[in-house]
């Protein structure tokens, strides 16, 4: 039996290896596999355009060949390879709202940076549209440092990726799978596995969660027999007077001028019903106490979600990780409150780690 596996491991690493050399030597094929993408060319952020930056569009591809829409800033005063920095989130939000106004804030301090939209969402490629899945969107934050480490005013070294809200989870969950990340971090993170298969505050049992998933194979049938995808619908409008607050900080970011987006899933029509499925059956954070390169993990005192980041941090390993909770803020504050996060602290985690 022992041989037999042998054998077999050897089998394989002689088909990845053949496959890898193949790859190496027709490597002018990656200029092919980018999907050309009907970008924007206005300046349609939900935040204003920084004096001290240089902005343009630039897409990538992961490797389940998904065309990537990107926004990439870059300090005026840039000389030389920089410490990079890829962002994304929050889970239904694009890269005009909350990634976009982190990215051109830290190139301010002195990061190239980039914010993109998750495949299947806003600009960026992928097809049906409006799909999550742990695994691709993971892979997207490993596909943004595939394009920022082949970029020649990056340190391939030094290069960091920060996720918000539900891409915070995604981040930690690429932190424990590509080594090339020497530097995480979450705000305001949401575990989309956890979130799904038990509910808010863990309050759903396997009963509950079986009768979850009835539901949603019947849309599955519903879906395939229509020909179409049912959308979840973003966040409630209007809203109920009874409306939990939480409902209504999300309400006060995606459905008014502060945060709305005409291609935010959050804001408009929300995802396929159905992408909860794959997060109910593969957790994200598995292996997230295998994390060697630092974390830095940031949430609000008075945010809903704030047990996402405590507990996530509970199992993190090492004195390279840190949690701040930030006093008073609640989880959308740390989105866009300019008062709230704490750029200075992101500024030097990063400063400290991508060295």
């Amino acid at each position: 039996m022992k041989n037999s596996v042998k054998i077999l491991c050897m089998a394989m690493a002689i088909c990845f290896c053949a496959a890898g050399n193949l790859l190496a030597a027709d490597n002018y094929l990656n200029r092919n596999m980018e999907k050309k993408l009907n970008l924007t060319q206005e300046w349609d952020k939900t935040f204003p355009l920084s004096d001290k930056v240089h902005h343009s569009k630039v897409t990538f591809h992961n490797r389940y060949g998904i065309t990537l829409a990107a926004d990439l800033y870059i300090p005026k005063d840039a000389n030389g390879k920089l410490p990079a920095v890829a962002i994304s989130g929050p889970f239904g939000a694009v890269k005009e709202q909350s990634s976009g106004l982190y990215a051109q804030k830290l190139a301010e301090r002195g990061f190239l940076t980039i914010a993109f939209d998750p495949s299947y969402t806003g600009e960026s490629g992928g097809e049906p549209r409006y799909v999550a899945s742990p695994d691709i969107n993971t892979e997207d934050f490993s596909a943004a440092v595939d394009y920022l480490a082949t970029r020649d005013d990056v340190d391939a070294d030094c290069i960091g990726i920060l996720g918000i809200c539900g891409w915070g989870g995604m981040a930690l969950n690429a932190a424990a799978i590509d080594t090339r990340i020497k530097a995480t971090v979450t705000a305001t993170m949401y575990d989309m596995s956890r979130v799904n298969a038990n509910g808010y505050n863990d309050i759903m049992d396997a009963d509950a969660r079986y009768e979850l998933r009835k539901q949603l194979n019947a849309q599955r049938t519903e879906d395939y027999r229509n020909g179409s995808y049912t959308l979840a619908g973003g966040v409630i409008d209007p809203l109920p007077d009874d409306a939990p607050q939480f409902v209504k900080d999300y309400y006060g970011y995606y459905k008014t001028k502060r945060g709305y987006h005409k291609r935010s899933l959050n804001s408009n029509s929300g995802w396929n019903k159905t992408s909860s499925l794959s997060f109910i059956n593969m957790p994200i954070l598995s292996y997230s106490d295998e994390i060697r390169s630092a974390v830095l993990m940031i949430h609000g005192e008075k945010a809903h979600s704030r047990y996402f980041s405590e507990d996530a941090f509970k199992k993190l390993k090492g004195d390279n990780k840190e949690l701040m909770i930030i006093p008073g803020a609640n989880h959308v504050d740390l989105y866009d409150n300019l008062q709230v996060i704490p750029f200075e602290k992101i500024e030097q985690f990063f400063n400290s780690n991508l060295k």
